[in-house]
């Protein structure tokens, strides 16, 4: 049997931020990947011959400074495309909201639609600047093990008297006013455009299940701003596709000495008397290691490879009680040319757009996870990536890919199936046709992803991207669960650092630096 000092579970962005870390500070690492290819969220393939695409993932909204400084990903080749406009919400009649990197710019779009929100835009985007800072502080601290708070947790939250230091006592009621609000009350506040007002929301209900009437979509939204440089719907795309990112994750940990290995799915993870020692790989192999370390979400790595006997019953409950309900759907066209979009031109594709008119229509769609059905009207975000990386399709082809949300795992009365599939993808091309109306015609090919197809192919319980709903009651000391929350576990040696940890989803890399760093305390 090996031995190994650590042993990481699932090849994911923070699997391979961990695995570095701790082969940086010597540690013989085993990085044990199920899939063919390393990424997880951040994979990119070829759907069909020809015609690649991110398969979960169009965009990194941000990564932790630290993660890129210290794993050097840069000189490892990571290379990050800032498009001017990081996003366009598409309107009625042709008249879109164009998001700029400059606020001056983004004001001078919204100007079209009103001229008193375009006065106030920059004041708002330093306002989520100013709470996102809050965040970015409370991100990079493991959180208190409540309700033991001792001296050493209570100094290990000094960092955050900075941006208290900053913007004052007033900046933190902010915070904790915004946190809990729902979107239509954020927006009241400062917009009133409605597509403008909407536009803001879907950043409160990114890969949820919940509408923008939702308590806590304002911590969401903030979520999505962190280290955003004051940019909002801040967006990069990975040069060579979002699997690059974790092809460079790789590059860094293997020159830090980490093994990794694909098709190498963990059967068991292998504990006695309450002490974890290995796993057991599918074809019965078993791996000793000093420490586990598991970038799956907690009912993965407790329920099915620890097994429920092995766990304390008040513990199996508070697994039991994490809520997943994933409810995003992927698809992918392979295009016979470039899309028109009206309004838009051929220059301006290399961005994110959004379908959504209104908040209503949101909240619309949303009802469709309430009641387990597919969304007539779907909220719809699309990219076309081989405007970004030519190589992703055939010269003169193009790849369209759109993520659908409110696609739900659980459906009433019926499974999810090819037929279903077929339905779903026909309603978000009728979306895309409102927009660009001679889609439909170029449309070669096309795959989709349904909340099921992600929990079988990626290992994601119910679907979820988060690996838990992002929201206040699982946050920070509550996530996943309040005896797991500094990313160790009841279980010696076994410790957690995918995105079911704190700060929650994202390829940002926070989850696996701050569970390296207490492994190696």
């Amino acid at each position: 049997m090996s031995q190994y000092d650590v042993i990481v579970i699932g090849g994911g962005v923070n699997s391979l931020v961990a695995a570095n870390m701790l082969g940086k500070d010597g540690k013989k690492v085993l990085v044990l990947e199920s899939r063919d290819q390393v990424g997880g969220l951040a994979s990119t393939i070829e759907f069909i011959p020809g015609f690649k695409c991110n398969v979960i993932n169009d965009v990194v909204q941000w990564i932790d400074p630290r993660v890129m400084d210290k794993l050097y990903l840069e000189s490892h080749g990571l290379e990050l495309i800032q498009p001017d406009v990081p996003r366009i919400a598409l309107g009625e009649n042709d008249n879109h909201i164009a998001f700029h990197c400059d606020p001056n710019q983004t004001a001078e779009s919204i100007a079209n639609h009103s001229e008193k929100d375009a006065q106030v835009w920059q004041e708002f985007t330093e306002y989520i600047q100013k709470l996102a800072q809050f965040l970015e502080k409370l991100y990079a601290l493991t959180p208190p093990n409540l309700p033991n708070v001792g001296l050493k947790d209570a100094f290990g939250m000094r960092s955050m008297l900075g941006p208290i230091r900053k913007h004052g006592t007033r900046g933190l009621v902010d915070l904790m006013r915004v946190t809990p609000m729902m979107m239509p009350e954020l927006v009241n506040e400062w917009f009133e455009n409605e597509l403008l007002r909407t536009a803001v929301s879907t950043a409160g209900i990114h890969h949820s299940s919940f509408g923008p009437f939702a308590a806590g979509t304002g911590y969401n939204l903030l979520h999505q701003h962190v280290h955003g440089g004051g940019v909002f719907h801040n967006a990069q795309f990975v040069k060579g596709g979002t699997g690059e990112l974790a092809n460079v994750l790789s590059s860094s940990a293997e020159s830090a000495g980490v093994e990794i290995r694909t098709d190498a799915k963990v059967d068991a993870i292998n504990v006695e008397n309450g002490i974890c020692y290995g796993v057991t790989l599918n074809d019965g192999r078993p791996i000793q290691a000093d420490q586990i370390i598991s970038g799956l979400d907690p009912n993965n790595t407790f329920i099915n490879l620890v097994g429920p006997s092995n766990l304390n019953p008040n513990f199996h409950t508070q697994l039991k009680n994490i809520r997943y309900r994933g409810s995003t759907a992927r698809i992918h066209f392979a295009l016979n040319g470039l899309p028109e979009i009206n309004g838009v031109l051929a220059d301006q594709l290399g961005t994110v757009f959004s379908i959504a008119p209104s908040i209503e229509y949101l909240e619309r769609a949303s009802d469709a996870v309430k009641y387990g059905r597919l969304p007539e009207n779907p909220y719809v975000e699309f990219t076309i990536p081989s405007v970004i990386n030519p190589d992703f399709a055939p010269n003169g082809k193009h790849v369209l890919s759109a993520t659908v949300q409110y696609a739900p795992y659980h459906l009433r009365d019926q499974q999810w199936s090819d037929e279903l599939k077929s339905q779903l993808k026909e309603n978000v091309i009728r979306v895309l046709e409102n927009y660009a109306p001679r889609i439909s015609s170029k449309i070669k090919s096309s795959t989709v992803l349904s909340p099921i197809d992600l929990e079988s192919q990626f290992g994601l319980t119910e679907g979820n991207l988060n690996h838990g709903e992002m929201t206040l009651d699982q946050f920070m000391f509550m996530r996943p669960t309040m005896s797991t929350a500094q990313y160790k576990t009841p279980i010696d040696n076994l410790f957690l650092c995918g995105p079911g940890t704190h700060p929650g989803g994202g390829l940002h890399g926070t989850n696996g630096f701050n569970a390296a760093r207490e492994m190696l305390k």
